[in-house]
């Protein structure tokens, strides 16, 4: 599956109503995969909803130290495929980084995402977590 950023808020967020589930879902994959445009999104939500900082970059340093964990570097090609497939769906409210995770699940064939977005529902993938 694919880590996005809303999933990993549930993780780290102890008080998320999702948090056991998400730790469970978490806890199973076979596969995880990420890249660092969500490890930079999850920085700056966890700053935006006032976690503690050291616990949110520990949290972020330890996701790409994992050996379990593939992070994906955005180069210049998954970016430029992740701005063309944003311009082909202008009636879409994706970010960047969705599109990014969008392009890398089809190129690697995954279908489940671990998100609370529907963004993923909309490209035609399964979220994994409650809204």
């Amino acid at each position: 599956m694919i880590l996005d950023t809303s999933g990993l808020m549930c993780v780290f967020d102890r008080r998320d109503f999702r948090h056991r589930d998400a730790s469970e879902f978490y806890n199973a994959a076979p596969t995880r995969l990420t890249h660092n445009y969500v490890l930079v999104e999850f920085v700056a939500l966890a700053q935006a909803r006032n976690a503690p900082r050291a616990e949110a970059l520990q949290f972020v340093a330890d996701l790409f130290d994992d050996p379990e964990i593939e992070v994906v570097w955005v180069d210049t090609n998954l970016h430029l495929g992740a701005l063309a497939l944003l311009q082909e769906r202008l009636d879409k409210a994706w970010s960047l980084c969705d599109a990014v995770s969008f392009l890398l699940m089809q190129q690697r064939g995954l279908t489940e995402a671990f998100t609370t977005d529907h963004h993923f529902e909309q490209a035609g993938f399964i979220k994994l977590l409650k809204s």
